[in-house]
């Protein structure tokens, strides 16, 4: 994806127009190499087919951003952000609230803060994003600067008329104001304004390429006084270069952020699939649930018809099922036919597989040995274990699971034996 790189306006020039997105503004199409693929100056508002779908950097007009430096104590980064616009408070003409401060490095004991206009940011941010760029970043343009340690270093920009003078003197310390002066005077008043600033220093000047002969010729005086003074042409490969070291995105400190924006058109019909696969599956769903319900209701009616003509007398039918299956139990009971959880059954089975390990050990002893009394209760037989009984459960529960029955401690020297069928 490219990036498009936008040199602002000041705010002031902004205001003066009439319309704003009318300004002629140099703009950069670069790709992510940083290769510039396209070059000019056009009005905001004729950028807007060439902003949809990319991503766009807005360098910030030096003039309507300040570099202030504040004292702060040890706060952690959610914390400082929070605190950041009270401690600057002292050093701003306006209510912090209308601002955007967003903290910058730490160096000599002090923390850069970087303060914008919230209302200037926020509506660059809404124009851009309503063109359709996918993301929108705003820079300072004192970050296109770099930082010589033997020399101040400023840009000029111009926007029509009027230059927009950034100035890097630290690290952590630049600013910018406009100049206001005629084409011919332009030069003296931006090398005054800097002398003003930046008394005694050398200075390294990026000025736009047409202006850079006379800015060259009003230096070459400067020099004469004793400067060491160095004017060049701004190109947008330095600028996009000392960009790539730059961290700072004001606009990261809006709500919202101004951020990457999701692309809803390209997802519609994505989203329109995902939505009518959904529909489909829940249609489907609901369909055989129906069935299925339909289909369980006929067997429970049949099962209820079944029960009613087996037995007329019975007036209460809840589960038709298990009363038909007690029915049976009972007429089976009735007839003699013992079932696998009655007493005899239960207690057979276990005196033969106790009585069987009993015998198979090397001293024999009888069933009385290891019982001490046998209870029932629940279709379960409960046996009471006398504490020296040489047979654990352990021992028997193979010889009880071979007989379907089922074996287990529900409290110590008792064993439940209950039926597994």
């Amino acid at each position: 994806m490219s990036i498009l790189y936008i040199r602002l306006p000041s705010k002031a020039a902004a205001d003066a127009a009439e319309h704003w997105a009318a300004l002629p503004s140099p703009y950069a199409l670069a790709s992510n190499a940083g290769s510039v693929e396209k070059e000019g100056t056009a009005a905001l508002a004729d950028l807007a087919g060439m902003v949809s779908g990319t991503r766009v950097v807005l360098l910030l007009a030096a003039s309507d951003v300040s570099y202030l430096r504040v004292k702060t104590p040890p706060l952690s980064a959610a914390k400082l952000k929070l605190a950041l616009p009270n401690l600057v408070e002292d050093q701003l003409m306006m209510d912090p609230s209308e601002c955007v401060v967003v903290p910058g490095d730490l160096a000599d004991d002090l923390r850069t803060a970087i303060v914008a206009q919230r209302g200037w940011l926020d509506i660059l941010v809404k124009t851009f994003s309503g063109y359709g760029a996918s993301s929108v970043a705003i820079v300072p343009s004192q970050a296109c600067l770099p930082f010589d340690a033997a020399a101040a270093t400023a840009l000029v920009a111009e926007h029509g008329a009027d230059l927009d003078l950034a100035l890097r003197l630290a690290p952590q310390e630049a600013l910018g104001l406009p100049i206001y002066a005629a084409d011919t005077e332009a030069p003296a008043e931006v090398f005054s304004a800097i002398a003003a600033l930046a008394p005694g220093r050398s200075l390294l000047l990026y000025a736009p390429q047409a202006r850079v002969p006379a800015f060259q010729d009003e230096a070459a005086k400067r020099v004469v006084e004793g400067l060491d003074v160095q004017v060049y042409a701004d190109n947008w490969p330095r600028v996009i270069g000392q960009l790539g070291k730059t961290p700072v995105n004001l606009a990261l400190a809006l709500v919202g952020g101004g951020g990457r924006q999701i692309e809803w058109r390209q997802w519609r019909w994505p989203i329109v699939l995902a939505v009518l696969v959904v529909l489909v599956n829940a249609i489907g769903l609901n369909v055989e649930w129906i069935r299925m319900k339909r289909e369980a209701k006929s067997l429970r009616d049949g099962m209820t018809q079944i029960y009613r003509s087996s037995f007329p007398n019975e007036t209460t039918i809840l589960d038709p099922l298990a009363q038909m299956k007690k029915k049976v139990a009972d007429a089976e009971r009735d007839s003699g036919k013992s079932s696998p959880d009655d007493f005899s059954q239960l207690a057979g089975n276990f005196a033969e597989v106790l009585g069987k390990e009993l015998s198979n050990s090397k001293t024999p002893k009888p069933v009385t040995a290891v019982v001490a009394s046998i209870e029932y209760r629940d279709h379960s037989l409960l046996v009471h274990v006398k504490s020296d009984s040489p047979v654990s459960m352990d021992k028997i529960k193979f010889g009880l699971s071979a007989r379907s029955l089922n074996v287990s401690s529900p409290s110590a020297g008792v064993w439940q034996i209950r039926s597994g069928k």
